[in-house]
């Protein structure tokens, strides 16, 4: 042992009866029973008839009994010197009953120092607190000094057993409650991962709807103060109510996927309008965030399709890969307006697409294809 360790206390979940666990109460009330009946024994057997002095002796014993749950206490809370100062008043009273002729008290108060000490108490506290309760013990042996010795040697093993047992109760019972710390973290964390899936369902549904409307409305508006035709007017009011349904639809499905009754992957793209889905693969469970991302990239990718190339004929191919799943939306080229989205991630849809897929450990590319086909193409790679 080096210095510190002959100098610490055992950890207070050594010392705490708290958690002892079937086996340790039932050992523990074993040990009570053998002292009681071992008290007992004594008395009955003594050669004269059992008188007021022995009743003195068994009341002698019990206070004794209640400095030793004093005892406990101040061990406890790792306080020495009172812990020593309780230890010396048990020891005196063991010391003044055996003066007065209460042997019995004497025997058990001073092997019971020998254990509780070892087993409580800093080992070199512990140690000499056993030397002078074994120093008491031996007048009240009366017997050779080697059957003393190898009694006191046989408690001070229990003590030092018990104490071992102790700690090991101890450290598994920190381990526990790290364990326990541990699985509270990981709830929580799992509880922000969670309201951060959330977080991203409302953004991509809400910011992509409402900012659409209100360009329609921001339209209408100018195309009213400048006493535009009633069909302009009506056209960009129509619009915008078509908007607000599909982001009524969009919102509906995102809380269907919170509350994980969300369509099959499949089923939900082979519902989408003018569109030819082709799915390969054996579809299988996907997790909420895979599926929601291949979600929102096919209606980003449609949604471009009807804003830059009106008119366009759609391709979408789905594939069940190992240990990822695959999309790809193609069109078939249409009439592309002034300023629209020509390179790959130019616009704000899909770079929010393709950082959600960074997310995931997957890649998002788009731009135009480079086949005879011509036209635009969005391929998404995500693991499952």
């Amino acid at each position: 042992m080096t210095r510190n360790s002959w100098l610490r206390w055992p950890s207070r979940e050594a010392l705490s009866r708290e958690r002892l666990g079937g086996q340790r109460s039932a050992l523990a009330w074993i040990g009570r029973a053998a002292i009681a009946g071992f008290v007992l024994w004594n008395v009955i057997t003594e050669p004269a008839a059992p008188t007021w002095e022995s009743s003195v002796d068994v009341a002698v014993l019990l206070v004794c009994a209640l400095g030793w749950q004093l005892f406990l206490r101040t061990t406890l809370a790792h306080r020495l010197v009172p812990s020593l100062a309780v230890l010396a008043a048990v020891f005196g009273g063991a010391i003044g009953a055996q003066a007065a002729g209460f042997t019995t008290v004497g025997m058990v108060v001073w092997c019971s120092g020998i254990v509780l000490a070892l087993k409580r108490l800093p080992p070199a506290v512990g140690l000499a607190a056993a030397l002078a309760a074994f120093a008491g013990f031996v007048p009240v042996a009366d017997k050779p000094w080697t059957s003393t010795v190898l009694t006191a040697a046989t408690f001070c093993l229990v003590g030092y057993v018990l104490r071992l047992d102790a700690e090991g109760r101890g450290r598994e019972r920190r381990l526990l409650d790290q364990e326990r710390a541990a699985l509270a973290a990981e709830a929580e964390s799992a509880a922000l991962t969670e309201r951060a899936r959330i977080a991203r369902e409302i953004h991509d549904v809400l910011a992509h709807s409402l900012s659409a409307q209100l360009v329609h409305l921001e339209a209408a508006r100018l195309l009213v103060e400048r006493d535009a035709p009633k069909e302009q007017v009506l056209e960009r009011v129509v619009a915008a109510r078509g908007m607000a349904r599909e982001g009524l639809a969009e919102t509906r499905q995102a809380l269907s996927a919170l509350r994980g009754d969300m369509v099959p992957v499949e089923d939900f793209l082979r519902a989408l309008v003018d569109v030819d889905v082709e799915v390969t693969g054996s579809p299988r469970l996907l997790s909420a965030e895979t599926s929601g991302t291949v979600r929102r990239v096919a209606q980003e990718a449609l949604t471009n399709v009807r804003k830059h190339a009106p008119g366009a004929s759609v391709r979408l191919r789905f594939s069940y890969g190992e240990g990822e799943v695959a999309l790809e939306v193609r069109d078939s080229g249409g009439v592309r307006r002034e300023g629209e989205l020509a390179a790959s991630g130019s616009g704000y849809g899909l770079l929010g697409m393709r950082e959600r897929a960074e997310l995931l450990g997957g890649s998002l590319d788009a731009g135009p294809a480079e086949d005879a086909d011509g036209g635009f193409v969005v391929r998404l790679r995500v693991p499952e």
